[in-house]
């Protein structure tokens, strides 16, 4: 079999083809060459990018083989997610390769802002020794405001609490305890405007942050204060901060973002005041090593068909330890689920119970999604289109959890109303400590089966010999069985054969067994194609 291609667009860290190891075909292309990324990305199983190739519906559309596109970066702007989900190919980045980069260089804008050391440095390399020009301010004892106590929030705002300054926060999402601990006191942001030296912008950008920094809040500053932006361009109205500056009720800035990018050309450029640098927040060696290294594990995963954390456009977020063996024994459910039922549910009902709740279980609905659709729909399903897949076919989907499990430590059930209004289900757990997954109900039966690659259940009604019947067809037909639950409600009532063989019993053999005992279903489940 040949071996998934990996298309590389833009230059990236050579710990990144390290990372993918060799289970890949590394190709590479121009992806700032429109026509370039589009001959290659037609035979792309993944596509790893930074900021310069635009990945839009054109070039997902032409990507036929996409499954993944990973941006070695933080932003998402050149990527359309929106046609990507549509499209099922998730959609990686790596939100955190950054994060000490860049409120490392937040904190060396406060330094040069504070001390002009950009400006002297010029203005010593052309001759010019200007002590008394290039006086300071300390640090120490200052008051530093955080707009956005987020993860680089936070680190900037450690960082400096070691030179001595106060810190104080704004973050309408962060609760003062939190703060607290850090020794950061939360204020309302009139109030971090009017008594901050130094004010450091940390913040998403939103139609809500966009201006924020604006001409109304640069007339609540003290007229000492030095404006940080190495967040996002446009939080910080830079022609409100250019009036402020000439007018004297701004002493300094210190910009890496621009609300236009590349910007080469900018009313901020005049001021010796101001210390400008070209969007070098995740310019480290050390980040773009991060990032690649991240987005190339990503990679890996999503391509091997399991959930990716970091992926942008597919719900369930973060994995407790505790929730991820779980993802596979859910999966595995739907698929059974819908080899049970024979048709799309018009209801769906996901249902988690015991301890394993404690935790966040969304992904588990996700994984149990993927494994209805599985066998339904041509396409690939994955994490990212399987809620698509729900949403066009008018299936109703929900997830019910309750940490009350009287026979299981954990147990994931996959319930489904049919068109007729019939109901079926199937439950599973995981038993012992390596997590062994079994199907322990099938509807209305209660069955004791560990999970195998090939199964098959028939449902009839109670009588002597179907069990002889079923072994001897197998038996004729060469399929040896592993393992049989016979579960029944009544002598002579409604039962069920569960059983795991070590084959794929061929439909005509399942048929035949079908038609001998009289069965009102007999399904076959493949958990292995």
């Amino acid at each position: 079999m040949s071996k998934p291609v990996v298309l590389i667009a833009e230059e990236l860290s050579p710990a990144t083809v390290d990372a993918l190891g060799p289970d890949f075909e590394i190709r590479t292309c121009n992806g700032a060459d429109r026509g370039a990324l589009l001959g290659a990305i037609a035979e792309a199983d993944a596509i790893l990018i930074r900021s310069a190739t635009k990945v839009d519906a054109e070039a997902i559309a032409a990507g036929r083989r996409l499954r993944v596109i990973a941006r070695a970066g933080v932003g998402l702007d050149n990527v359309d997610v929106a046609a990507a989900t549509k499209a099922g190919v998730m959609v990686v980045n790596a939100p955190t390769s950054n994060i000490v980069t860049a409120a490392e260089l937040a904190c060396g804008l406060i330094l040069s802002t504070a001390r002009h050391i950009p400006q002297a440095n010029a203005a010593l390399k052309k001759g010019e020794w200007k002590r008394s020009k290039y006086t300071g301010v300390e640090l120490s004892e200052k008051v530093l405001g955080v707009v956005g106590l987020g993860r680089i929030g936070v680190l900037v705002a450690q960082r400096m609490s070691a030179f001595g300054m106060k810190v104080v926060a704004y973050d309408p999402y962060v609760q003062p305890a939190r703060a607290a601990q850090m020794g950061v006191k939360m204020v309302a942001l009139d109030d971090l405007l009017a008594s901050s030296d130094f004010i450091t912008v940390h913040l998403p950008k939103t139609p809500e942050t966009v201006g924020l920094i604006g001409d109304e809040a640069l007339q609540k500053v003290q007229p000492s204060v030095r404006i940080i932006n190495a967040a996002r361009g446009g939080i910080v109205d830079e022609v409100a901060l250019a009036s402020a500056l000439k007018e004297g009720r701004v002493a300094g800035a210190g910009l890496d973002v621009y609300a236009t990018e590349p910007c080469t050309d900018s009313p901020l450029f005049e001021f010796d005041n101001v210390v400008n640098t070209p969007h070098l927040g995740a310019s480290t060696g050390e980040a773009q090593e991060k990032a690649g290294v991240s987005v190339a594990r990503s990679v890996r995963l999503a391509l091997a068909g399991e959930l990716v954390p970091d992926a942008v456009n597919v719900q369930g977020g973060v994995i407790a330890e505790e929730v991820r063996p779980g993802l596979p024994l859910a999966e595995k459910l739907g698929r059974i689920f819908t080899a049970l039922a024979g048709e799309v549910a018009q209801r769906l009902d996901v249902e988690v119970y015991g301890e394993i709740t404690q935790h966040d279980v969304k992904v588990l609905e996700l994984s149990a999604l993927k494994g209805v659709f599985e066998d339904v729909v041509a396409e690939t399903v994955s994490y990212v289109n399987a809620p698509l897949f729900a949403q066009e076919r008018g299936v109703e989907v929900r997830l019910t959890t309750s940490s009350e499990s009287p026979d299981h430590r954990n147990l994931i059930t996959v319930r489904g109303t049919l068109t007729d209004g019939t109901e079926v289900s199937v439950s599973g757990t995981l038993a012992g400590p390596k997590h062994q997954q079994k199907i322990v109900g099938i509807s209305e039966h209660t069955v004791d089966l560990a999970l195998a690659d090939h199964m098959a259940f028939l449902r009839y009604t109670d009588r002597p010999g179907v069990v002889g019947t079923l072994g001897q067809l197998l038996g004729e037909a060469g399929i040896n069985i592993a393992g049989m639950q016979v579960a029944r409600a009544e002598e002579g009532g409604a039962a069920l054969i569960a059983l795991t063989v070590d084959g794929t019993i061929p439909a005509q053999v399942l048929t035949e067994i079908g038609a001998e005992i009289g069965a009102t279903s007999a399904r076959g489940v493949n958990l292995t194609d």
